[in-house]
């Protein structure tokens, strides 16, 4: 076995131990280490490669990836994480992109059929998925509206619009030297990513960014294949079969499918269907100050936490790790519920729950915790919203019916930290705001929860 060989059989091993440790929130680091050491060593058995001419490039290009590297990681605060994780898919899915031009362009004259249906697939699904993942990370830092962007007829104009991609590259597969169409083909790709996010709101984002991981690493494999490459072919189905899969339990947490997510426009909602969802109870919302909320802290045995993204958008996850930190040294129970979609991207409140040193063992997910909120003190929710409203249950004429929730509403108090009784990224109010059982604590909640923990180390 030759050293290029060796290097890229451990290196696909430890990116298959890698993703299997990023199934427990225990293991995750790990994971990543694995995964980050055998992209090492594939990176150091390619630099054998026989092929390779000269180094003066290559050497440039990894030294102004480490330099721009360096302070992206330290400078990135945790709650901009999804948003550079869109940034890294459009940087990943544009190198690829590149790769097929220039493949291409060379070989214009002398490439066969399959070699130009292999290229085609791989251009497509790179310019699509770098315009994309820029939409994506445009609505996720506000510098696009989040909320879906609908007209009269998209559907039709986006499957339009692909049909005509997959004709030019048929087209091309028989008449694989007609360059003009390639370069149509090419900017068709680049606008149909465009048109692909555009419809999609904020609240589907989790899904998004996972279907896009998807498919950079189909673009990925493919270039494998383009290239000879067999750790490509091997990492790249692995990052798109691992995306697709999260997609869809995406998706299923959300009781909905790709199709809806794609083309549902998810957050645009009938006048007629916000104003049922609007009639959330016969209670008006009660409000509480700190002095109140310490009262019913100081006499709780257990309490559950929900995270959400209101509590990334204020940096609160250090002030809460502190208050529950608190409430444990009192002998109070205390856990967290984190919801599937929670945030703006998958596993987004784990790691800013583990950024803030939130024990692993503290975490249960939907499934585990929600049997326990009936015999729960306290249920503290620092800025979820869809992902607790009684709504998904009941009505029908909601976006999120039939979406499984965090049974918060079940707990004896429910304690609201949030600004306003403002909606999520759905668009529609949340019933557990006008339960007999919830209080709402109004402010930042960073300020909210370092307050409560002074407060309740004080009243000892």
């Amino acid at each position: 076995m030759s050293i290029i060989q060796f290097c890229y059989v451990l290196s696909a091993i430890l990116f298959i131990l890698g993703i299997k440790s990023l199934s427990s929130p225990e293991t995750a680091r790990r994971g990543m280490n694995l995964a980050s050491f055998g992209m090492l060593i594939a990176i150091i058995g390619t630099l054998f490669l026989p092929s390779i001419v000269t180094y003066h490039w290559i050497i440039a290009g990894l030294m102004l990836g480490t330099v721009l590297s360096i302070p992206i990681s330290l400078w990135v605060p945790m709650t901009k994480i999804p948003q550079r994780i869109a940034l890294s898919h459009a940087g990943g899915a544009l190198a690829a992109c590149l790769i097929g031009i220039a493949e291409y362009y060379q070989y214009n004259q002398a490439i066969d059929s399959v070699s130009t249906a292999v290229i085609g697939v791989e251009v497509m699904l790179g310019a699509l998925t770098f315009t994309g993942s820029l939409m994506v990370a445009g609505k996720l830092h506000g510098t696009l509206p989040s909320r879906p962007i609908t007209y009269k007829g998209q559907n039709l104009v986006n499957i339009s619009l692909f049909i005509i991609m997959i004709a030019l590259l048929i087209y091309l597969i028989f008449y694989p030297s007609q360059d003009a169409l390639f370069y149509i083909l090419l900017t068709l790709a680049f606008l149909f990513g465009v048109f692909l996010v555009t419809p999609i709101g904020a609240a589907d984002m989790p899904v998004v960014i996972a279907l896009f991981n998807s498919y950079g690493g189909l673009t990925g494999a493919v270039m494998g294949f383009m290239l000879g490459n067999r750790i490509q072919i091997i990492t790249g189905a692995l990052d798109g079969a691992s995306g697709f899969i999260l997609s869809v339990l995406m998706c299923r947490a959300m009781n909905r499918s790709i199709t809806n997510v794609l083309f549902g426009a998810f957050g645009k909602i009938e006048a007629t269907a916000e104003k049922k969802s609007a009639r959330m109870g016969d209670h008006a919302v009660q409000s509480i100050n700190i002095e109140e909320a310490l009262q019913f802290f100081d006499q709780a045995k257990s309490v559950i936490i929900v995270p959400g993204y209101g509590m990334a958008a204020s940096q609160a996850h250090h002030a809460l790790r502190e208050f529950a930190n608190k409430l444990k040294a009192k002998g109070i129970s205390v856990k967290y519920a984190i919801h599937p979609v929670a945030g703006r991207m998958p596993g987004h409140m784990n790691v800013l729950l583990a950024e803030a040193d939130v024990p692993y063992t503290d975490l249960f997910d939907m499934d585990e915790i929600n049997p326990e909120f009936p015999h729960t003190d306290i249920a503290l929710i620092v800025g979820a919203n869809d992902v607790t409203n009684p709504a998904a249950r009941h009505v029908k004429s909601s976006p999120i019916y039939g979406m499984p929730i965090l049974d918060v509403d079940k707990a004896k108090i429910v304690i609201v930290c949030k600004r306003s009784t403002s909606p999520g990224f759905s668009g529609v109010d949340n019933e557990l705001y006008t339960k007999a059982n919830t209080w709402l604590l109004f402010g930042d909640a960073k300020e909210s929860l370092a307050k409560l923990a002074y407060g309740f180390k004080r009243n000892w």
